[in-house]
């Protein structure tokens, strides 16, 4: 007997109100990394620098601000803790570059993390990983690392991420995990199309995300929405190339969180494999789909426009028996 395998999907109207609670401040501690030996020669190592300016940012009482000027910064992996006592502002005029070597923040999972951080705005700048050196070490099926995100949001609650730009992640450009209350504004992403996983941006386990302007264009999808993911809103994204906008992939897990609460509307796909889609595995999951509004897109060269497959399966391998359920589409 066929699994009874259930991800009903309902698209329909909705709004949702995302309220911040960060703020400016017009005379606030600043903490330049300059201050703490960062030469901006993009050569010497300026991770220490870095951390050193985050923890007196974060220590203050006062709201405060790390700042990066202009140059480039070589850093290995970051990551920059939680809680801190106040606002804290991140203002990057610079770029950050990471090490030659993949290997150098490869096995980490991640290259710049702020983890249990509330209250955080972070602002401008340009990170490049560097990452054609591990896509090829993936396409060759050699011993590869598991790649660094390049940033990422964990456990962090009130975040604005805007003016960013991320060229070459290793694996995803931009994720946010375990986060509530998150804006992501005219950020720049680019990966070659032929780089493996290198998702623009990634949400799973987080509410309350609006993703607003921007040019996304990398060898995966643009935004991926994972398990979890709940109130999204996403307008005026250029994507492509690349897969798309995704909701899934789900049906991982037999106990998983559902997706639920999420508006794609205002944006242009160009050149991509998919323009929307919600992709499931075929396997027994407690996970759903609801409430989903894709509206006023524009589709230029797009392979499949809108595609709902509850039988996902990318390198037709050891796929779960295939079982096919109603779409309900109201």
């Amino acid at each position: 007997m066929a699994n009874n395998i259930s991800f009903p999907c309902a698209i329909i109207f909705f709004s949702i109100n995302i309220f911040f609670l960060i703020k400016s401040s017009h005379a606030m501690p600043s903490f330049n990394v300059q201050r703490y030996g960062a030469r901006g020669d993009g050569r010497a190592d300026a991770t220490k620098s870095f951390l050193t300016a985050w923890s007196l940012a974060c220590g203050s009482r006062a709201r405060a601000m790390v700042y990066v000027p202009r140059g480039t910064y070589l850093v290995k992996n970051l990551v920059f803790w939680g809680p801190c006592k106040n606002i804290i502002t991140f203002k990057n005029d610079g770029t950050l570059v990471a090490p030659a070597n993949y290997w150098d923040i490869g096995n980490s999972g991640y290259w710049i993390l702020f983890a249990k951080v509330n209250r955080i705005s972070v602002y401008g700048g340009t990170i490049d990983a560097r990452g054609a050196g591990y896509w090829s070490c993936r396409k060759k099926g050699s011993h590869c690392p598991q790649g660094a995100r390049s940033i990422s949001f964990s456990w962090c609650n009130n975040v604005l991420l805007s003016g960013l730009s991320s060229f070459n992640s290793q694996n995803m450009h931009v994720t946010v995990h375990h986060s509530s209350n998150v804006r992501i504004e005219n950020v720049r992403i680019r990966a070659p199309s032929g780089s493996p996983n290198t998702d623009g941006i990634h949400v799973q386990s987080s509410s309350g995300v609006t993703i607003s302007g921007g040019t996304i264009a990398t060898g995966d999808d643009c935004i991926a929405l994972s398990q979890g993911s709940r109130n999204i809103w996403i307008e005026r994204v250029n994507c492509g190339p690349g897969h798309g906008i995704s909701i899934g992939s789900l049906g991982d897990y037999a106990n998983e969180e559902g997706v639920q609460n999420v508006t794609v509307t205002s944006s242009v796909f160009t050149k991509t494999q998919n323009g929307v889609r919600i992709k499931t595995w075929a396997r027994p999951s407690r996970g759903f789909v609801n409430n989903v509004v894709f509206r006023n897109l524009i589709m230029n060269n797009v392979e499949n426009p809108v595609i709902i497959d509850q039988n996902y399966c990318p390198n037709g391998k050891g796929c779960p028996r295939q079982v096919y359920n109603l779409v309900n589409l109201a």
